[in-house]
């Protein structure tokens, strides 16, 4: 994907005014308590920068749309199952450094549920620990997969398009930066007037939010870019990024509820303390990885 300068500054204006009319129709939902709806819409602005890639008239083709398996399979399993695994390491982290931020039986999650919620479960036989498993199950093995059709939206625009399109202008480590900065500021009307991620009342609310999530976009985008340069198919990104967001949310239900101006710092991976697992593989991938996406390549003729 070539630098057009004129047909990126197109791109961004199209996804990010879609995206932050719909943030501002989700962020009045919140504000009247319509939670389901407030849900729906968020999943309608992941495909803003796809949508935006049309209009701005970047080709789709070559993205890898059929996956090649072959000599490939390590990356799918990585990126599948790999978002669990730091994710937990985050959240032993964020809770070493906070002990009295830990609670073992999952209080958040009654507490974010409410009375009916609690009453629903019981009505089926699961206590909050069941119930907790049977999510960690789900978000390890089918819940990326449903996720990505999602997330899909999301990375044709910011990996399909963008970020090839940065690296070649600017080099990888400034155009990664610029990556992140870009994504992470599509999301902030969401994060300071929502309470996106940290909630509302979280420590340094709500100036230090949008500043620490840029660093997780930094780390997932770096992650998520590399992944598609070593498989060449843009439904790895997509599956990755639905396996980041099944699991973010568990550890949170093990967060006191009289501690949740933590958030900022964890124990999910937007946290700044629990988020650097994924900034260490971040680094790690800028400093040692040499490959590019070449979409010339089998898969991207294929895709």
């Amino acid at each position: 994907m070539k630098y057009d300068k004129k047909k990126i500054r197109y791109y961004l204006i199209w996804t990010f005014v879609i995206a932050w009319i719909l943030q501002g129709v989700a962020i009045y939902c919140v504000w009247n308590g319509i939670a389901d709806v407030y849900q729906a819409i968020l999943a309608v602005s992941m495909f803003a920068p796809l949508v935006g890639a049309l209009l701005s008239k970047h080709s789709l083709k070559g993205l890898g749309w059929k996956p090649q398996l072959k000599g490939k399979v390590r990356y799918y399993l990585l990126g599948w199952f790999g978002p669990a695994v730091v994710s937990v390491l985050g959240a032993a982290l964020f809770f070493i450094l906070f002990r009295g931020a830990f609670d073992p039986n999952a209080g958040l999650l009654a507490a974010t549920i409410g009375a009916t919620g609690m009453e629903q479960l019981a009505a089926q036989g699961l206590t909050p620990a069941k119930y907790l498993l049977i999510s960690s199950v789900s978000a390890v093995t089918y819940a990326p997969l449903l996720n990505m059709f999602a997330a899909i939206g999301e990375e044709v625009g910011w990996r399909g398009v963008l970020s090839p399109a940065l690296r070649e202008r600017f080099g990888k480590v400034k155009g990664s930066l610029l990556m992140g900065l870009i994504w992470g500021v599509w999301h902030w009307p969401i994060i300071i007037l929502a309470g996106y991620e940290y909630g509302l009342s979280y420590v340094g609310a709500p100036v230090l939010g949008p500043f620490v999530f840029l660093v997780f976009t930094f780390s997932a985008g770096v992650i998520l870019d590399w992944l598609y340069r070593k498989s060449g198919c843009i439904w790895l990104p997509a599956i990755t990024h639905g396996a980041i967001n099944a699991f973010a949310a568990i550890p949170l239900y093990f967060l006191a509820v009289d501690k949740v101006q933590l958030q900022i710092f964890g124990p999910a991976p937007v946290g700044l303390v629990a988020g650097i697992p994924f900034l260490i593989a971040a680094i790690v991938i800028l400093c040692y990885d040499k490959s590019n996406l070449k979409t010339d390549e089998k898969s991207g003729e294929e895709g």
